[in-house]
């Protein structure tokens, strides 16, 4: 479980990476999308409709104890992160795309959110249910630094982008501030920690990777934008995740629902750092085709 030091600070670095996002943004960006809005529309699909069907087929599938399947589930409804952004920035993805989706299914996750986690998680025996008025009390508390960062983008566009680079850098500092602060102190659970868990806290993201891009490709994405949204698929928001689990359980409870948040953010860093590797490689092999294309065209003419 989270210190009271370590919960005050998760929660001002939520409200820095949460103005960092809506440093990224402007208005018009929106207006924009809204015109093409098709690949906004995939993401969302995936982000609230295969993610929470996932995590709680994982659940099941797995055997997860009430605790571990609350904790998975919880992350399957969680919308995307900042840390997306990034990654798919080195993937030499569509960035401008990854930023839409993020900042689409954080608004949308205040209606979203409560209702998958109330559909999918009304099944699980015990009592583990996490409180409407948490996930909206957390969630609305993020938007207000959010619309800041729109503002102070458009009041100057300089200050947006210095706010958007250290928000998007403090989304895996957070990370890398939950492993190191939380994970000395829990070993002994760790190390008692059935196989089942640490294969669901790896499966959610990659399969979430995986089932973004078939179904993009699947409604005539092209290559690039599908591997921008299975990027954005699987890549939770787990700062969120624990966040909301810290305010919402106490004790033993807390530990054990926090267990897979935790190892979900630790384990998606690593398994995304592998997939923008590859992702990089397939970008980089069709720029050379097509400039090879061209130079073939100039050649023939």
């Amino acid at each position: 479980m989270l210190s009271p030091l370590e919960t005050t600070l998760l929660g001002v670095m939520m409200m820095v990476i949460m103005l960092g996002m809506g440093a990224s943004l402007t208005f018009k960006d929106f207006a924009i999308a809204l015109r093409k809005p098709q690949g906004i529309a995939v993401g969302l699909v995936c982000q609230y409709g295969l993610m929470p069907a996932l995590a709680f087929g994982l659940a099941k599938l797995l055997a997860l104890p009430p605790a571990y399947a609350i904790g998975l589930i919880l992350m399957g409804c969680m919308p995307g992160g900042t840390t997306s952004n990034i990654f798919t920035y080195f993937s030499k993805g569509t960035l401008s795309l990854s930023i839409l989706m993020t900042m689409s299914s954080t608004l949308v996750a205040i209606v979203m959110v409560p209702l998958t986690l109330a559909f999918y998680s009304s099944g699980i025996e015990g009592d583990w249910q996490i409180p409407r008025e948490n996930v909206l009390q957390v969630l609305v508390v993020l938007l207000v630094p959010t619309l800041i960062g729109m503002a102070l983008r458009r009041w100057n566009a300089n200050a947006g982008a210095v706010i958007e680079m250290i928000g998007g850098l403090l989304g895996v500092l957070v990370i890398v501030f939950l492993v190191v602060s939380w994970v000395p102190r829990n070993i002994g659970l760790l190390l008692s920690t059935g196989f089942p868990v640490f294969a669901a806290s790896i499966m959610l993201g990659l399969i979430g990777m995986a089932l973004g891009y078939g179904l993009s490709r699947l409604l005539r994405q092209d290559a690039r934008r599908a591997r921008t949204i299975a990027m954005e698929t699987g890549i939770q928001n787990g700062p969120l995740g624990v966040l909301i689990v810290v305010l919402s359980f106490t004790g033993t409870q807390q530990q054990e629902v926090l267990l897979i948040p935790v190892l979900y953010s630790l384990f998606i860093v690593l398994t995304s750092s592998a997939v923008t590797v590859w992702f990089r490689r397939i970008s980089t092999r069709e720029e050379l085709a097509r400039d090879n294309a061209k130079i073939g065209a100039l050649a023939a003419g």
